[in-house]
């Protein structure tokens, strides 16, 4: 029986490897669970790029009004407030990766199984490096992590600007203040968690320039979310011991809205504070009076703590998928494309969804030591 080969360049291949990639790196983007198009999302997609042409979308936040009413027969006329409104915004472009399949004398797969591995590995890629631009921008730093794809000297895409936190958007582990002022005993713990919730319902009341940050609603019950390097987790989970631990565990277990996908890998929860970890979490070097002390930043997050618009309308598409060869035809290339922009939500120079949150952390296995 003869066999059906779908030769390269086939637009039928190239469609449906375009769907598959497309559809495969966002069912695995660890973030999917936080993004939506809503205000109430951790992270919000602006779909106005999807259907309009550009390169750029600016967004509005407007402010609360301030002043007083009058009172009696005291005339209202002449005391109206101005709205103020504050403007962001986001800038998408192109962005692409390629991996070869090699050449003739080096293959020993099938067409049809070259296309499935290049598929896998650039899924695995796309994924990945896409993480890790959120981790980065959310942070605001790139940090030392070794096994990011982009390099520490990175400074974000399509020229949304890598923005460190404000002053007051910034918050540090047990007494210390400030990143000088670090030592080696200010890890993560309870009271940081719940500090920090405090913190971002009362930015407003201490500091009425900032924005209070909003905590996203689920099922009428509001959370924030907590984003960890796992060695701040190992940290947090020492200082609770195991009776603590289970009662963060059964928090999370009984909360209201606990089937929500920001529940999903969670490992529990302090106040109204949904605890993750994730190994992309940006980790520093140069924390403390001696500039030596090991240090990561944990995310908290809000509503509307970071924006995110593609330049395809298309959901499953996102990732295009482009084949050619290369070297006189020896070479089968495989690429896949995207357009795509991200950065943290800010106004006026000042974070709106996010609070950092540096705590010492190190390797706590001690041959790493």
């Amino acid at each position: 029986m003869a066999q059906t080969i779908v030769g390269l360049n086939d637009p039928r291949a190239v469609k449906r490897y375009s769907k598959v990639l497309g559809a495969e790196t966002l069912a695995e983007d660890y973030f999917t669970r936080f993004t939506g198009t809503s205000d109430n999302a951790v992270i919000q997609q602006k779909t106005d790029l999807e259907s309009e042409a550009g390169d750029r979308v600016s967004f509005d936040l407007s402010m609360r009004i301030r002043g007083e009413g009058v009172a009696g027969d005291d005339r209202v006329d002449g005391t109206a407030e101005n709205l103020r409104l504050l403007t962001d915004e986001l800038v998408v472009d192109q962005y692409r990766k390629q991996v070869s399949a090699g050449g003739t004398m080096t293959r020993k797969r099938t067409l049809h199984d070259l296309r499935g591995v290049a598929k896998d590995r650039l899924k695995d890629w796309w994924r990945e490096y896409m993480e890790q631009v959120r981790f980065i921008y959310l942070s605001g730093a790139r940090g030392i992590n070794g096994n990011f794809i982009v390099g520490t000297g990175w400074q974000g895409h399509a020229g949304n600007p890598l923005e460190a936190p404000d002053a007051d958007h910034i918050l540090f582990g047990g007494a210390a203040v400030s990143k000088a002022s670090l030592t080696e005993a200010d890890k993560m713990s309870r009271a940081v968690i719940e500090r920090a919730a405090v913190h971002a319902e009362m930015l407003q009341e201490v500091n009425p320039d900032c924005i209070n940050m909003q905590p996203t609603t689920i099922d009428g019950a509001p959370h924030y979310v907590l984003l960890m390097n796992p060695w701040q987790a190992h940290d947090l989970r020492q200082e609770a011991g195991i009776g603590g631990w289970l009662e963060i565990q059964k928090a999370s277990a009984a909360a209201q809205g606990k089937d929500s996908p920001i529940f999903k890998g969670g490992l529990g929860m302090i106040k109204n504070v949904v605890l993750h970890e994730h190994r992309w979490g940006i980790r520093f070097d140069d924390y403390g009076a001696s500039g030596k002390v090991q240090a990561a930043r944990a995310l908290l997050l809000g509503r509307q703590a970071g924006v995110i618009g593609y330049g395809s309308a298309n959901r499953e598409t996102r990732v295009n998928w482009f084949e050619e060869l290369k070297d006189a035809g020896n070479e089968p290339v495989f690429t896949g494309g995207i357009v795509y922009g991200f950065k943290k939500t800010r106004f006026k120079g000042r974070d709106l969804g996010v609070c950092a949150i540096d705590t010492a952390a190190k390797n706590p296995n001690p041959q790493a030591a």
